[in-house]
């Protein structure tokens, strides 16, 4: 019997291409801001960049169509009065984006259906509630309108950008600033990675750690911590000896890892992005000039290394098409948007293949734009998996619904609790919403109105 050498694999022969220059994105002032977030977020429709804003923060917002140089007077979102360091597309609706900010605030915006016309200085509401600068936003997967923010002040809150509200606040559960969460499959879980270096498996509805590891990597430099769609998770770090490393963990057993490499001894943050449907994550590290991707199986060992892109120029930041967005015609199986320090550049991965029809072991049903659930039975404690679409005709998007805020009386709801107790309706008052806007919304309440209000009061 022959020993099989190579490890069968559909995804072995994976290669990457970056677009020519005429399918870029030119003359972008990409943000410098210190800061290891992606500074890029992409959905089918549009392209959003951070980037360098003079006297607040601000980001671009560009049709995928329209590449080329783009103009020095070309509008942005404008809003945040400090640098912004994190945005993300509503996975249900391709017009809504959030941005978190130095200015300590998180912003809920949503884009005209043919992209920016005028800049844009006025959310559709504004999430008040932390104490420092907001450096994580990611939307739940599966609920309408739940929005989680962590910031400086080592909280995470969860928000119900439905009625401008934060639902759930996790204050004690971090004592050191807080380098990413990540959302499990169905949005039950959150996995969070701290400076104490621990690993966290949090069930933010019940405010309780389900599992967390203590040192996974032993590195002072940041960790990035993943959920996979079968539970695991997926870590990235720097071991004692400051060479980077991946990891997989298995959250009902953290003592030790299911699979531990080591990479290189470079000091870029290594971000992991990963697609469920095939299995494979893609690591991009800050500074970088390559993408590494990886298979992850059930044998051993667990993370099977497949190839690397490499291109001449570092990456400052990467955009990650979701898999609806793709070319299926073309064995399209993940794009990127790499940031250079003025452009921005589309790689396109393909897996090469003679046959023009329909791949379906590529192409399995994935995560489509309708959400099962909407925040108030996420928050009841329902819970629901994505709701799949099939990739066989190319994705034809649907119409999108406006995002409504339907606010209470901010004053009459803080008030009466005043009466009980004087301090904590101050507090209260202060990490109360702002709500802005033209037509769409009902009502308009400062922060600093309602802390007058409150004082007065007393």
């Amino acid at each position: 019997m022959f020993k099989r050498v190579v490890r069968q694999s559909k995804f072995r022969h994976v290669f990457g291409q970056a677009v020519k220059n005429d399918q870029c994105y030119d003359d972008i002032r990409v943000s410098r801001v210190t800061w290891d977030s992606a500074f890029c977020a992409v959905n089918p429709k549009f392209v959003a960049i951070i980037v360098e804003a003079s006297g607040g923060g601000a980001f671009m917002v560009l049709p995928l169509h329209k590449t080329g140089r783009i103009d020095k007077a070309y509008p942005t979102v404008c809003g945040h009065t400090g640098p912004v360091l994190d945005i993300d597309w509503c996975p249900h609706n391709d017009q809504v984006i959030a941005s978190g900010s130095e200015d300590c605030t998180v912003m809920v915006w949503q884009i005209p259906e043919n992209g920016l016309v005028t800049s844009m200085p006025e959310p559709v509401v504004v999430l008040e509630g932390h104490s420092k600068r907001v450096g994580i936003v990611t939307w739940h997967p599966t609920a309408r309108n739940v929005l989680l923010s962590a910031g400086c002040d080592n909280v995470i809150i969860i928000w119900n950008v439905g009625t401008g509200e934060a639902i759930i606040t996790l204050e004690d559960m971090h004592p050191d600033i807080i380098f990413s969460v990540c959302w499990n499959r169905n949005g039950s879980l959150i996995c969070t990675a701290c400076k104490d270096k621990k690993v966290r498996v949090i069930d933010p509805r019940k405010e309780d750690i389900v599992a967390e590891k203590d040192k996974a990597h032993e590195g002072a430099r940041p960790i990035r911590a993943i959920f996979l769609s079968d539970g695991k998770v997926f870590t990235t770090g720097f071991s004692r000896m400051s060479e980077r490393q991946l990891a997989l963990w298995d959250p009902d057993n953290m003592e030790e890892p299911v699979s531990v490499h080591e990479m290189d001894t470079s000091n870029g943050v290594l971000l992991p992005f990963y697609d469920p449907d095939t299995n494979v994550v893609y690591l991009c590290g800050k500074g970088d000039s390559s993408i590494r991707y990886f298979e992850i199986t059930d044998e051993a060992p667990f993370v099977h290394y497949l190839n690397t892109f490499t291109t001449k120029e570092p990456q400052r930041g990467m955009g990650y098409m979701p898999k609806r967005g793709l070319d299926v015609n073309k064995c399209e199986i993940a794009r990127f948007y790499k940031l250079h320090e003025r452009k921005c550049e589309p790689i396109i991965m393909t897996v090469p293949r003679k046959s023009d029809l329909f791949q379906d072991d590529l192409y399995p049903d994935t995560a489509g734009p309708e959400a099962p659930m909407e925040a108030e039975e996420w928050f009841e404690g329902k819970n629901g998996d994505p709701v799949l679409i099939s990739l066989k005709h190319g994705y034809i998007p649907g119409k999108n619904r406006d995002l409504k805020v339907v606010k209470k009386n901010i004053l009459d709801n803080k008030l009466s609790k005043n009466t009980e107790n004087t301090t904590p309706a101050i507090k209260t008052a202060t990490s109360t919403p702002s709500i802005v806007s033209g037509t769409r919304l009902q009502s308009h309440c400062s922060s600093d109105t309602l802390m007058l209000a409150a004082i007065y009061h007393t």
